[in-house]
């Protein structure tokens, strides 16, 4: 199995993009409890691109949850509104012209590109293009209107960091949980399947695409 994180001294900085509230803890919660409980330091960049109200208090609070325990966490929510991201499409690029003065990271975490939901398509894209030099991988969301592929990279996952991971998604969402598909087995049934097709060591593991990497 060829391990692609990197594996750098001093702290390692990551930055996860999501287009909505719950997204990144979705797509790669599981990771970020992972690399914030490795021996190495690990800086976390959070950024939310749509969230009011509710929403926006949920975003913030579950992120300060999933990462406690990072050398520093910088969460920003902004409110480009829900399903409408490739109407604003310029707004939505310069925000990332901006993001990218501020941080270069060493692994970026984002939407896959051929999601079916069009702000995440939008949001990969800009990824890829405001990004063209770092290490990327696209996270997969589950959700009404299907999509799920075949994902290329994983990451193993811990029984404990798995079973972290539901319980503050369902702690931390109060207004999903009315979605038919927003559940404790839901979550855990895609950990245990990308956990079978990367033969994890505890059985569990996030599946990424990966379109490009460096050795």
């Amino acid at each position: 199995m060829l391990r692609l994180l990197p594996a750098k001294r001093g702290t390692l900085q990551v930055l996860c993009i999501g287009a909505h509230s719950d997204d990144i803890e979705l797509g790669c919660g599981g990771a970020i409890l992972e690399l914030i409980g490795r021996p190495s330091p690990v800086s976390v960049f959070w950024v939310v691109l749509s969230g009011a109200g509710p929403r926006e208090r949920e975003a913030v609070m579950s992120a300060r949850r999933f990462l406690k325990g990072a050398k520093k966490a910088d969460i920003r929510v902004a409110d480009f509104r829900d399903g409408y991201f490739p109407t604003v499409h310029a707004e939505v690029k310069d925000y990332f012209e901006r993001l990218k003065q501020e941080v270069s990271p060493d692994l970026i975490f984002t939407h896959a590109g051929n999601d079916l939901h069009q702000d995440h398509r939008l949001v990969s894209e800009l990824t890829w293009n405001t990004f063209r030099d770092h290490m990327i991988l696209e996270y997969e969301i589950v959700k009404y209107d299907g999509g799920l592929g075949s994902p290329n990279g994983f990451i193993p996952i811990s029984l404990r960091n798995c079973r972290r991971k539901v319980r503050m998604l369902m702690k931390g969402f109060a207004t999903q949980r009315s979605r038919r598909w927003f559940t404790e087995d839901t979550f855990m049934a895609m950990l245990r399947i990308r956990g079978i097709e990367c033969n994890a060591p505890e059985g569990h593991a996030e599946a990424f695409y990966v379109r490009k990497f460096v050795l």
